[in-house]
């Protein structure tokens, strides 16, 4: 394949858009990424995920998983790391505004770098730790995916999301004693199992939805 990577990827990528409903318009922009992903994770580190057969399934699809909940607008991703779930669901929903915020200079560096390259017009990288962020204007969906126990990123991610937002964590298991510390306030907590095609671990969507 030009972008250099295996015929079996593009397979994969394929089928599991298929699997989620998704159209493949976006296919070629995604394996682009995940090429660039898989040259910079060889000297930056930026995923423990080698194999770029996994990185489909447990980084693209993952992400890709909780489009039905995102809705549109502006989305900071907090703790975006190597772009997930940010930059695929800016790829797929160009209408998407997406902020993708890191504290790593190596990790916004590969970000930037990934924007330049494939040339991504909706998403903007911050270097900057989420508790010093201050943006121009609050965010419809502040999203993370593994950046801290859901109650830790509620409150640090609360002041960022408008009063009608929505709060959106990526989770592995349903953990009873997290969702326990979880401060609601006036939000309103509902959790939803996602299905990520080839993935048989647990995925979970902790989302809180905010009243003004």
């Amino acid at each position: 394949m030009p972008n250099g990577l295996p015929p079996a990827v593009e397979q994969r990528l394929h089928a599991g858009l298929r699997a989620l409903d998704l159209a493949l318009d976006a296919a070629p922009s995604l394996l682009a990424y995940l090429a660039l992903l898989v040259k910079w994770n060889k000297a930056f580190n930026l995923s423990a995920v080698r194999d770029p057969l996994e990185m489909v399934d447990r980084h693209v699809l993952d992400s890709l998983s909780v489009l039905p909940y995102v809705g549109s607008g502006r989305l900071l991703d907090v703790g975006s790391g190597a772009g997930l779930p940010g930059i695929p669901l800016a790829l797929v929903r160009p209408a998407l505004d997406v902020v993708l915020l890191d504290s790593n200079g190596k990790k916004t560096r590969f970000l930037k770098q990934v924007r330049l390259e494939l040339g991504i017009p909706n998403i903007a990288v911050v270097h900057s730790r989420l508790e010093d962020y201050r943006p121009e204007s609050p965010f419809d969906v502040v999203i993370s995916r593994a950046f801290a126990e859901a109650e830790t990123f509620f409150t640090l991610a609360r002041p960022h999301a408008a009063p009608d937002g929505r709060l959106l964590a990526m989770k592995g298991r349903r953990d009873h004693n997290e969702i326990a510390k979880i401060d609601r306030g006036s939000g309103k907590l509902v959790i939803h199992t996602l299905n990520v095609p080839g993935l048989a671990a647990a995925r979970h969507l902790f989302e809180l939805r905010l009243t003004a």
